[in-house]
């Protein structure tokens, strides 16, 4: 079995240079290659690449397509049994891949995995975006084992068990690269944000697991392309929100989730101007324009989704709300809000 570890850079220059000699260094020879496809990069990335690794295969790509059509147009450009999508800012640890290959093997009904994601800066804590496994709850917002909304846990090994989640991140996200194509790679209509859990989504639907496999651990600093608290980044978030539940919720939940999520969304943007983050309110109220918008494209999407679905009651979908949960009864870990 071939693996291809596929690193998306943009304008990342300075984690070429720090990260991969560590991937390098703790990545197998033997049927593993190493390519870093550029998105159209402004800065010397390019001149790094030929300077400093010129061992490593480079695609370039002619514009930026953002993370979902940057990796479905490097991705048809490499044959491997295995596609390991790797951010550039996640610092890989001894014996990493092993375990994540090892479990794909041994388990031919799972479609993608992650290892545990813990921060590089904070090194003993969870990552905020993947921790150790991605769930969603039934209106679409998003957690993990180790990380509730702004709450991100200390790892002292609570959730080192192999599960299935209902994501894994795209910081480190190992897939099946027929089963990519199948379901029809990433949705270049995300742009950027949420298109591994849409990805993910389509696999759980038609009954492919996504498992976290924490004996594999990496490092990732996160936030390296857009801040957290950018606007622009709001709007992603909010957007594709939108559109993931559009696209993959089954017909008797969409319109009770959707009304629900308008409260939700104008609760935020009313908070946001609350705090005077006003960029971040219209972000918003721009998001949920673009997302009725966007609708009539995404019709044919969803109508496809439903007509090859055959899980239709997700196991790792949290049958509650985490809104609640968090902010009215004060459940702030993964493990509290199993706790009913």
């Amino acid at each position: 079995m071939t693996t291809a570890i596929v690193i998306l850079n943009w304008n990342g220059e300075k984690y070429l240079q720090q990260f991969l000699p560590i991937l390098t260094k703790f990545t197998p020879d033997t049927d593993v290659e190493i390519i870093v496809a550029d998105n159209a990069s402004t800065d010397s990335s390019l001149q790094v690449m030929k300077e400093y690794f010129p061992a490593i295969r480079t695609i370039v790509l002619d514009k930026n397509y953002g993370f979902a059509g940057g990796y479905n147009k490097a991705l048809e450009q490499v044959e491997a049994d295995y596609y390991v999508l790797l951010n550039s800012d996640v610092e890989v640890t001894d014996n990493w891949l092993s375990p994540l290959l090892n479990f794909m093997n041994e388990n031919e009904n799972v479609a993608a995995c992650q290892p545990k994601i813990r921060s590089y800066f904070n090194r003993t804590s969870f990552e905020h975006a993947g921790a150790s496994g991605g769930f969603i709850d039934q209106f679409g917002f998003l957690f993990c084992r180790g990380r509730v909304f702004g709450v991100v846990e200390e790892d002292k090994g609570q959730y080192d068990d192999n599960i299935d989640v209902f994501w894994a991140t795209g910081a480190c996200l190992i897939v099946r690269s027929k089963v990519f194509w199948k379901v029809g790679g990433l949705d270049s209509e995300f742009f950027a944000h949420m298109e591994e859990i849409d990805l993910c989504w389509r696999l759980k639907s038609r009954g492919y697991r996504v498992v976290c496999v924490p004996g594999s651990i990496v490092y990732h600093i996160g936030g390296g392309t857009l801040h957290v608290d950018s606007p622009h980044k709001i709007y992603l978030n909010f957007r594709n929100n939108l559109l993931l539940l559009y696209k993959n919720l089954p017909t008797d939940l969409l319109r009770r989730t959707m009304f629900w999520r308008r409260f939700f969304d104008y609760s935020a943007a009313f908070q946001f101007v609350l705090t005077g983050k006003f960029k971040n309110a219209k972000s918003v109220f721009r998001a949920r324009s673009d997302y009725k918008k966007m609708l009539p494209d995404f019709m044919e999407k969803r109508n496809e989704n439903i007509l090859y679905s055959t899980n239709l009651n997700i196991a790792e979908i949290y049958p509650d709300s985490i809104v609640f949960k968090y902010y009215l009864r004060n459940k702030k870990t993964y493990n509290s809000l199993k706790n009913k």
